[in-house]
């Protein structure tokens, strides 16, 4: 099957993917594939990085609440990719280290509370913005799953701001965000990719996205910077 320039593409069921070029099969299994593994170590991040760090006893029930919604959220793409005939078992038995699809160890190195404030409130819209994108993707049977993922990413966020927000109400507070955001900030920009890239092109092309990489980053930093001037802080400068 080819697709046509002027072609909006619309692909209901496994079968019709069989159907599909193997270009935009390859593409959608790719975008699957690395969120799933995404979803699974950031329920390890909740468990193994964050819970350690968290002060008291409510923070640890909220780091363990969210840690079941990544892996419920991992689940999902497992039944997705399974539909199709792949596997993901095998990342359960992985460490963090061992998966390379959605790797920047960089992500997984959290030591302070205010790391785990920053890691929500402003990286984890990178999350959402794209599972919003992909909710509204050409391939229905992942468009329709990810959909209820929508809602606990938004919690998620809004955990973050808690956490923001209680330490900015000190000086000492905003100097610890700040720290936060300076290592974590170049860490979160990595996260869109190359912003030319010709894969992200190539599905938008597809309908798998609504944004190429560049585009994407640019809405995040248009959502995320309002919210790092309201907590007082700077905006890390970028080196290239």
């Amino acid at each position: 099957m080819e697709i046509f320039d002027d072609e909006e593409v619309v692909v209901r069921t496994p079968d019709e993917l069989k159907r599909m070029p193997r270009a935009y099969q390859k593409a959608l299994i790719s975008q699957i594939m690395i969120n799933t593994e995404g979803e699974l170590s950031g329920g390890d991040d909740y468990t193994m990085m964050f819970l350690p760090l968290a002060p008291n006893a409510e923070e640890r029930q909220v780091c363990a609440e969210r840690a079941a919604e990544e892996y419920d959220h991992y689940k999902i793409g497992k039944r997705v990719l399974a539909e199709i005939g792949i596997d993901t078992s095998h990342m359960e038995s992985q460490s963090i280290e061992e998966r390379r699809l959605f790797a920047d160890k960089r992500l997984h190195q959290c030591t302070t509370w205010a790391e785990r404030g920053i890691y929500s409130y402003i990286g984890e819209e990178s999350a959402l913005i794209m599972i919003k994108e992909f909710a509204q993707g050409s391939y229905k049977p992942w468009a329709d799953a990810v959909r209820t993922i929508i809602l606990d990413e938004k919690i998620h966020i809004a955990h973050g701001a808690r956490v923001c927000r209680n330490l900015a109400a000190t000086e000492e507070g905003r100097e610890q965000l700040q720290a936060a955001l300076d290592r974590l900030w170049p860490v979160f920009r990595d996260l869109f990719g190359t912003p030319e890239s010709e894969r992200s092109k190539r599905a938008v092309r597809y309908g798998l996205r609504r944004t190429t990489n560049g585009e994407a980053l640019q809405q995040w930093e248009n959502t995320v910077i309002p919210r790092i001037h309201a907590l007082g802080l700077v905006v890390p400068a970028v080196t290239t």
